[in-house]
């Protein structure tokens, strides 16, 4: 029977969660769960050639640390699995000017959706005619920029979105590439903040009510914009193939529905993607080339059905490529055995960032695991509960984790697959201090994006003394 403050206050019920087994040898990582070069040398973890102690004792902790020949072989697995779409990566996952770069060499378009995501790819060089711009809420000015620059497709969301871009293409004489976002009405099995093509959200026109249909026409009829093409986006960290089926069926559907009623072939459609990663050994994604197969069915197959030809596929694969290319390093501060009901103890092991540095466990229940990463250990593993400095109960960075149980203060704790929406949705909480991102590889580390200073904090402070 479930006690009523929890599963843990149960009598003798302190095991974790079901998935969670207890290692053999807490020393010893689980592949799956880090980068391709991440391993372990007597106890300290090495990325990309280099030993995060090392890095610490340059940098400091809390640090990201991408790995980036990791990152850039599962762009280009992603580019070569779906070599007949147009691959977009997710700036919003993490951008910064040296991965847009990365993602230019390595041959992918980019996904923005906001000026400041814009304004990273212009200062990379990224080609303005591989970006996407993204948002349920672009503002005029938003909206101008793109099209003075020139970006090479506009996910529309909204009616007033379209009007604003209509008299904006007459005001400047240009035109604009434009799709359109639709919800095709599918309950993407994730989390309800981030599952997105499901009616009741802020997302898109719904195909069901016919407001697809309808912006569709309208932009059409808009003598400065340029009809691409349908686009489609069912959430986020999705496993589940059956998802993209239904929702590229009523795609399509509608897609060949355009074409018969208006005389117009679309020429692109994009499927979006929103792939997930093993965050824990829960986790079994699929790989690029598999998604690829089946994806490509799928359309075929409806395609067929309507009697028409597929148009020119898009993918967004989201955090799937850089999601398992970083870890953040922590330091921990204090280790703290709780003595719960039953006689069952909680290790609290509390770590010198927290829910400022990652968000998600808080806000989307996300569970991570982690590793001691500065030394080897023969203590057995005891079950643990990493939280962060802050002051909220909710500051959790990693639930339910198996740790040697001689781990103290001092120690080094490494939390994999904290690539994607971790630096991105990084705040000031408690006026902390954002960390840094440390690429590595070859051996070779370099700041990709400095750590912030108190000085950082108070240059928008302006009340003086």
């Amino acid at each position: 029977m479930t006690h009523e403050a929890g599963w843990a206050h149960a009598p003798g019920a302190l095991r974790g969660p079901a998935w969670l087994r207890e290692p053999g040898d807490a020393n010893a990582l689980v592949p799956q769960l880090w980068s391709r070069t991440a391993h372990k040398a007597d106890g300290d973890l090495v990325v990309g050639g280099v030993a995060v102690a090392d890095l610490v004792a340059e940098h400091n902790t809390p640090a990201y640390v991408l790995d980036e020949a990791d990152f850039r072989a599962r762009a280009r697995a992603f580019r070569d699995a779906f070599a007949d779409y147009q691959v977009f990566y997710a700036g919003k996952a993490f951008l910064c000017t040296a991965v847009a770069r990365w993602v230019d060499e390595e041959g992918l378009s980019l996904d923005v959706c906001s000026a400041g995501e814009l304004t990273v790819a212009q200062r990379a060089g990224f080609p303005m005619a591989r970006v996407g711009y993204h948002g349920n809420n672009k503002t005029h000015p938003e909206l101008r920029r793109a099209v003075a620059l020139g970006v090479g497709r506009i996910i529309v969301d909204s009616p007033v979105e379209i009007e604003r871009l209509a008299a904006i293409t007459a005001e400047l004489g240009a035109t604009a590439r434009v799709m359109v976002r639709v919800t095709a009405g599918v309950e993407a099995h994730t989390h309800e903040y981030i599952a997105t093509a499901h009616e009741d959200q802020k997302f898109g026109f719904s195909i069901t009510n016919g407001a697809a249909l309808e912006a569709v026409r309208a932009v059409h009829a808009a003598p400065g914009l340029e009809l691409l093409g349908l686009h489609s986006h069912i959430g986020s960290q999705i496993f589940d193939s059956s998802g993209f089926e239904v929702a590229a069926r009523r795609v399509l559907a509608l897609h060949a529905q355009v074409s018969a009623e208006l005389g117009v072939t679309m020429p692109e459609m994009d499927l979006g993607g929103g792939f997930g990663i093993a965050y824990t050994t829960q986790d079994d994604p699929s790989d690029p080339a598999q998604l690829a197969t089946e994806m490509t069915k799928i359309v075929e197959h409806e395609c067929r059905g309507l009697g028409i030809e597929a148009p020119r596929l898009s993918i967004e694969p989201g955090r799937a490529i850089v999601g398992p290319s970083t870890c953040t390093v922590y330091t921990v501060g204090t280790v703290k055995p709780v003595a719960l009901d039953g006689g069952a103890v909680r290790t609290y092991v509390s770590v010198d960032g927290g829910m400022s540095d990652n968000i998600r466990t808080a806000l989307y229940d996300a569970d991570y695991s982690c590793t001691l990463a500065s030394r080897a250990s023969d203590a057995p593993p005891v079950l643990a509960r990493v939280v962060g400095k802050h002051c909220e109960a909710g500051d959790i960075v990693v639930r339910d984790e198996f740790l040697p149980g001689d781990v103290r203060p001092g120690d080094l704790l490494a939390v994999p697959g904290t690539g994607a929406y971790c630096r991105s949705m990084a705040s000031n909480y408690n006026h902390a201090l954002r960390p840094p991102v440390i690429a590595v590889r070859d051996g070779v580390a370099r700041v990709v994006v400095r750590r912030e200073t108190e000085d950082d904090l108070f240059a928008t402070d302006v009340g003086g003394f």
